[in-house]
């Protein structure tokens, strides 16, 4: 089964379900082996794992060497933060190809103007024209189909407009194509999510991302009728806070005598890295017995492969 199909059916399943936050591919291993169905590869997340600001200084194609890192790693499927598609729809077609290619899984794509501002930070959120939007989430459907899960965010509760604006763009994004609805809210209550969803007729699957109101039981999303609960940001905060603590800490005592056990031994390093497929791959390859035909070129006369690339240049 593809990812993009996995991550369908995740978005189809009768109870709420979430995915963790990543920032690189570890930070997607230790999700997937904490029992997550999938990741959230988070724009966010990577920015500032670069040192960077989430304004879209990481270049498209960084993100996607990124995202790419995260793929391979990981067997869940990921749906990728893509900010505003980094432009127009030609933009965005790219994008998706891109998506496509690296069986990701899916992407998301939020109806802000580029270059975006992060949701939490300031007032001014300006908002892509809704037509023009579908025309974005049209064309990322078109180059691609089923073969990447696509997402609508949508930012109007954000900027302050009307709940009654937030469903009719929905709509309209999923009437161009989108297979689910990120509706997205800076408060700290729940109020507006369910709100939203009183309103919103079910065309497709809703995704939220409570980030400010995380401490809401997950319940209260199930019964409002989410599909699927977003944990983005968590690992990264999470992992500042800790080497934040161990670095203090160790500036002040200049030894490891009482912080060894605080950290995460070298052995699940190399398990979270594969190290023992790498073992089991030099038995099986790095001294395999040459076979026949080789082993004759080597013994007549020097390393076999001199004979198979040529033992030099020759005269003209």
């Amino acid at each position: 089964m593809s990812k993009a199909k996995s991550l369908a059916d995740l978005f189809q399943r009768p109870s709420l379900d979430f995915l963790m936050g990543a920032h690189d591919a570890l930070s997607a291993q230790i999700a997937q082996d904490c029992g997550f169905p999938g990741v959230w590869v988070s724009g966010l997340g990577l920015s500032a794992s670069s040192g960077l600001r989430d304004s879209n200084e990481l270049s498209w194609t960084q993100v996607m060497e990124r995202t790419e890192l995260v793929a391979d790693r990981v067997s869940v499927p990921a749906l990728v933060d893509l900010d505003t598609g980094y432009g127009d729809f030609n933009n965005v077609r790219l994008v998706m190809r891109r998506l496509q290619r690296a069986d990701v899984g899916g992407g998301c794509i939020e109806d802000k103007l580029f270059p975006k501002t992060n949701s939490f930070i300031g007032a001014g959120q300006q908002l892509a024209d809704p037509h023009e939007f579908g025309g974005r989430i049209k064309a990322a459907k078109d180059t691609v189909g089923d073969e990447v899960f696509l997402v609508a965010r949508c930012e109007a509760l954000v900027a302050g407009r009307s709940m009654t604006e937030a469903t009719d763009r929905c709509g309209g994004y999923a009437e161009a194509g989108a297979d689910a609805i990120l509706i997205h809210s800076k408060m700290t209550s729940p109020d507006e999510i369910v709100s939203f969803m009183a309103s919103w007729d079910g065309r497709v699957p809703v995704v939220i991302v409570p980030t400010k109101y995380s401490k809401v039981p997950a319940d209260v999303f199930e019964r409002a009728g989410i599909s699927v609960a977003i944990w983005a940001n968590q690992t990264l905060r999470a992992a500042i806070r800790s080497m934040e603590k161990l670095c203090v800490a160790l500036r002040e005592q200049r030894t490891m005598l009482h912080l060894e056990g605080e950290i995460a031994d070298l052995s699940q390093v190399f398990d979270l890295t594969n190290n023992a497929e790498l073992e089991l791959a030099k038995e099986l390859y790095a001294s395999h017995p040459a076979g026949s035909s080789l082993k004759a070129l080597a013994d007549d006369g020097g390393p076999a492969g001199n004979h198979l690339v040529g033992a030099g240049p020759t005269s003209a």
